[in-house]
């Protein structure tokens, strides 16, 4: 036995136990919680999580415009909307099963609740920097909970986990994608990715966000449009699809019994990665919007979740599942949806699949880029360390597109689980926080106005830095 299969080996017996008896509690029980105390911020605010989203950014003294609500939702979104949603969706159904897809709507539903929490937590620990703002979990747990060790070991955890390991992830999917489709040898998918991705990173934020506000809506759209019209095709066949996901969901289905438990740890592991609600990597692009008010970026993280796994992967599983595909020995992953999308339309599903993958997939590694960059910046402001960083996600989005590579969603997996384990106990600690925010702007919008939040606005909280009581110009 290889080397490398014996760690992945321990590493799939550390992510069963994990996640049979650490996450799905953790991730289904504060959901519920953070629902439950914020009176479901995720259903009651749904119409004004649109209203806010278009809100011009705050105009700063010297006529300089900070991040918009819009581009930071689309940094985010960019890291969200990935592989997750085509191939991870596959690799979820293939193993799980059907079933698994009801998992999916579940975490992300309870999780919207914790993406509120932890993105409104950002904004309220921001600090200012030379782009404008930077913030995250390491920050709120250094400011927050006055625990920057506990900072420091997460911000470790996800400039590794997103800087290098889901980047090689991507790129590689990426590679598989356009080498069957277009017959272009990794090598040289390798080298064009590394490039692209060298120009954009090496541009600092502000460059991230004028590709991925453009990159994101329009990948998503089209994606979808093409979903709806394979689904109107088949509108007969989608009741009996939606009852054969729900039975599968509990094994109420003789086939499906046995596999109740894989529905379950497959629907929660690829739901986890695709929307990320709770994992604490959303809220680093959160806390670079220049809102007026942090609640304003918890709901629109919070329409961000709806936005993956509702719309994206529900449409990926969609498509799967009419095609029937999923029964088939041997298909998995990106493969699967492959195969999917050739029964619905075609063989030139491969090509379209292929220039999908690049563009989801492409504006992941921009996303995941920027998380670490955040991180590192919090350890340590160092510009020879941020240049090392930048060539390793280089090398690593180089290596990701030529090599195989069997352990790396094993220790993605492994990797999401640190990271929401600690990041979902720092926002247990400070949800009251969260909460105070929250009554704070419904109070405002009942009086009619657009929410302001002020340092001084709620008693007993410490370490806030960017929310002092000034005036300042806005646009309208």
């Amino acid at each position: 036995m290889e080397f490398l299969d014996v760690i992945d080996q321990y590493v799939l017996k550390i992510n069963d136990y994990l996640y049979t008896y650490l996450m799905i509690a953790m991730l289904i029980g504060l959901g519920l919680f953070f629902s439950y105390k914020s009176k479901f911020v995720q259903f009651r605010y749904f119409k004004e999580m649109f209203r806010v989203i278009f809100e011009k950014p705050t105009t700063s003294k010297e006529g300089e415009k900070g991040v918009s609500s819009f581009q930071a939702f689309t940094i985010s979104a960019a890291s969200r909307v990935g592989t997750g949603n085509l191939a991870g969706v596959a690799t979820a159904i293939a193993t799980g099963g059907p079933g698994a897809v009801f998992w999916m709507w579940l975490i992300a539903f309870l999780g919207a609740a914790s993406s509120f929490v932890e993105s409104t937590l950002a904004q309220v620990y921001k600090v200012k920097d030379k782009d404008g703002f930077r913030g995250g979990p390491a920050y709120y747990m250094e400011k927050g909970l006055n625990k920057r060790w506990m900072g420091i070991i997460f911000a470790i955890t996800i400039t590794f986990c997103f800087g290098l390991v889901f980047n090689a992830v991507q790129s590689n999917t990426i590679s598989n994608a356009v080498n069957q489709g277009f017959n272009v040898s990794t090598s040289t998918i390798g080298l064009v990715l590394a490039g692209l991705t060298a120009v954009i990173i090496f541009g600092g934020v502000k460059r991230i966000v004028h590709v991925t506000q453009i990159l994101v809506p329009v990948m998503a759209i089209l994606y979808l449009i093409l979903a709806i019209g394979i689904v109107l095709m088949n509108i007969t066949e989608v009741p009996e699809m939606l009852m054969l996901i729900f039975q599968s969901a509990f094994g109420l289905q003789e086939a499906a019994g046995g596999a109740l438990g894989a529905a379950v740890m497959n629907g929660v592991k690829r739901g986890l990665y695709s929307n990320e609600a709770g994992m604490g990597s959303a809220p680093n692009a959160a806390a670079t919007a220049d809102v007026s008010h942090p609640v304003k970026q918890g709901l629109i993280q919070t329409l961000g979740v709806f936005v993956d796994t509702i719309l994206i992967c529900s449409a990926t599983a969609f498509i799967i599942i009419l095609s029937g595909e999923y029964t088939k020995e041997g298909l998995t992953s990106i493969n699967l949806t492959q195969s999917a999308l050739s029964v619905h339309i075609g063989d030139w599903a491969n090509i379209f699949l292929a220039v999908a993958i690049f563009l989801f997939a492409f504006s992941s590694v921009i996303g995941n880029y920027y998380y670490g960059e955040t991180n590192i910046e919090f350890i340590k402001k160092s510009p020879a360390v941020l240049f090392v960083y930048r060539v390793a996600v280089v090398g690593m989005v180089y290596f990701g597109a030529v090599a195989k590579i069997n352990l790396v969603w094993d220790l993605a997996d492994l990797f999401m689980a640190i990271m929401a384990f600690i990041n979902l106990i720092a926002i247990a600690m400070l949800y009251k926080v969260a909460m105070a925010v929250l009554k704070d702007y419904n109070k405002q919008r009942k009086e009619g106005k657009d929410p302001v939040f002020y340092a001084d606005s709620i008693e007993g909280i410490n370490g806030i830095e960017c929310w002092e009581r000034k005036p300042e110009t806005r646009n309208t």
